[in-house]
């Protein structure tokens, strides 16, 4: 489905400012659906005339309440609606004022109560907002009074540009909503309406008195966000918190008149709960994140008391099996380390790579210049699968470096050994092909019998704990020798 900035640009005149004025009201228009526990379209004119020589209007955008039942379920956006079919949307287009009306619409029986307001932007009218009203349930109620109230002093906006505010959106994701809670307040700052849950809020804050004809900083409690959208009258949102139990979202919206501030609508939400969820959240992200670090710390440990060892041994063939099972516990120790910055169930591959190359740069002792290129990512992968790939990889990349240009005459000091790491995801599965410009493998090698404790590793957890396949071959010296490993695995759940 086409967006309203993509609609407006291909199907009507108006130009990028005028968008972003209508992506704004959009954004924050599901308030104003709720106060007038109604759906609400928003339509342009078509720039294209039809048959009858006058334009048609395109619907750019749609809002359902979330407090009442919608009367329209099927979805207009991106549809024309006929001239003739919209006659109060065309009056409001010619006289740039609020039209209020019936009309008989496809799909719902009877006629259906219609505001429609005209949205101005920079002294012209670039759409229509309309409200389709839906059967009220009995006379309107003091609460539903005072939305509607509201509804239309924010309506009275729309028409002379000052909503939607150009400093914030006022509805959205995580903002508080009309059934969370309502305080109207006037030009003074003196509470006019309240509703049971936003007294509810108040009664947590410690405020058990009637607010209504009073202020909010009379009565005890001061809202910084209160006194800035009177004075400067802009859109704001502050947290109270009182002890470690109690937090109320204010998030205040200013109204206006002929550019002058005449009050404001507070929207109120109790986010104790949301808080407390989120400290305990933090809590255990700090223990797991903790947890990674001593793990780290024992492996770092372990992995120096190996090199300790290594280094006591008189036996060359011990020696070498110390220092190999060294370099592995710190391949292991280096997942921990980036898990210990950002723990969870997944980790960011690439910087377990960079941390690997160092390794294998710092560990490996070669006779022969070696460079090791990294091309690609595999960007963000299960923890669980981090671990054994990346000490599969450690030994892959050990493995071409130290043996790849063992008495081969065309690594020199004067011709570089290169080592490449490919890294890309394919179809769900992570690659990673190893790549050298050395001798190639023996005549009679095969990974099924590997002939070093390294490769016996690699294969058995590729292809037993990742689930995945590896292969080993001798690239031809017509495609500039060496060897090629290619490793896959799934990076769906494994068993």
């Amino acid at each position: 489905m086409a967006t309203l900035a993509e609609l407006a640009s291909s199907r009507t005149k108006l130009d990028e400012a005028a968008i972003d004025h209508l992506l704004r009201l959009t954004a924050s228009w599901s308030l104003l659906s709720d106060l007038s526990f109604s759906d609400m379209l928003l339509m342009a004119k078509v720039d294209e005339p039809s048959d009858r020589g006058c334009g048609d209007f395109v619907v750019l955008g749609q809002m359902r309440p979330n407090n009442r039942s919608t009367l329209l379920n099927d979805d207009l956006v991106g549809t024309t609606q006929e001239l003739d079919a919209w006659p109060l949307v065309r009056l409001a287009f010619e006289s740039g004022t609020r039209v209020v009306g019936e009309l008989k619409i496809d799909k719902i029986e009877g006629v259906v109560p219609v505001w429609c307001v005209p949205v101005g932007f920079d002294g012209k009218i670039v759409a229509v907002l309309v409200r389709l009203q839906g059967p009220l349930r009995g006379p309107a109620s003091l609460y539903e009074q005072a939305y509607l109230s509201i509804f239309e002093r924010l309506c009275s906006m729309v028409a002379d540009a000052t909503f939607p505010y150009r400093e914030d959106d006022v509805a959205g994701p995580g903002m508080p909503r009309v059934g969370d809670g309502i305080l109207l307040l006037d030009e003074r700052g003196e509470v006019e309406f309240a509703t049971p849950n936003a007294t509810n809020a108040l009664h947590r804050l410690g405020i058990y008195a009637s607010v209504e004809g009073h202020t909010l900083r009379v009565m005890g409690l001061r809202v910084r966000v209160v006194e800035r959208s009177l004075e400067f009258g802009i859109p704001a949102m502050e947290e109270i918190d009182r002890g470690q139990d109690v937090a109320i979202l204010f998030h205040c919206v200013p109204l206006f008149d002929h550019g002058i501030v005449t009050g404001v609508v507070v929207l109120v939400r109790d986010v104790s709960d949301l808080r407390q969820l989120n400290r305990l959240v933090l809590s255990k992200e700090a223990a797991v994140r903790e947890v990674h670090h001593r793990v780290k710390n024992n492996l770092q440990t372990i992995s120096s008391l190996l090199r300790l060892q290594a280094r006591r041994s008189s036996e060359v063939e011990t020696r070498t099996a110390l220092q190999e099972a060294e370099r592995r516990v710190r391949s292991i120790a280096v997942v921990h380390e980036v898990l210990s910055r950002e723990p969870g169930e997944e980790v960011v591959f690439d910087e377990i790579v960079r941390s690997l190359v160092l390794l294998v740069e710092d560990t490996v002792l070669a006779l022969h210049p070696v460079e090791i290129v990294v091309n690609g990512e595999l960007g963000t992968l299960p923890t669980d699968l981090a671990t054994p790939l990346a000490v599969a990889l450690a030994e892959l990349l050990t493995n071409a470096v130290e043996h790849a240009f063992v008495d081969f005459g065309g690594a020199t000091n004067d011709h570089v050994g290169v080592v490449t790491l490919n890294l890309y995801q394919e179809d769900g599965n992570a690659v990673a092909e190893v790549r050298d410009n050395g001798r190639g493998l023996g005549d009679d090698f095969s990974l099924e019998v590997p002939t070093s404790l390294g490769l016996s590793i690699v294969r058995d957890l590729v292809r037993t704990q990742l689930h995945g396949s590896i292969e080993m071959n001798s690239v031809p010296y017509s495609k500039g020798g060496g060897t090629f490993v290619r490793v896959v695995v799934p990076t769906t759940a494994r068993l």
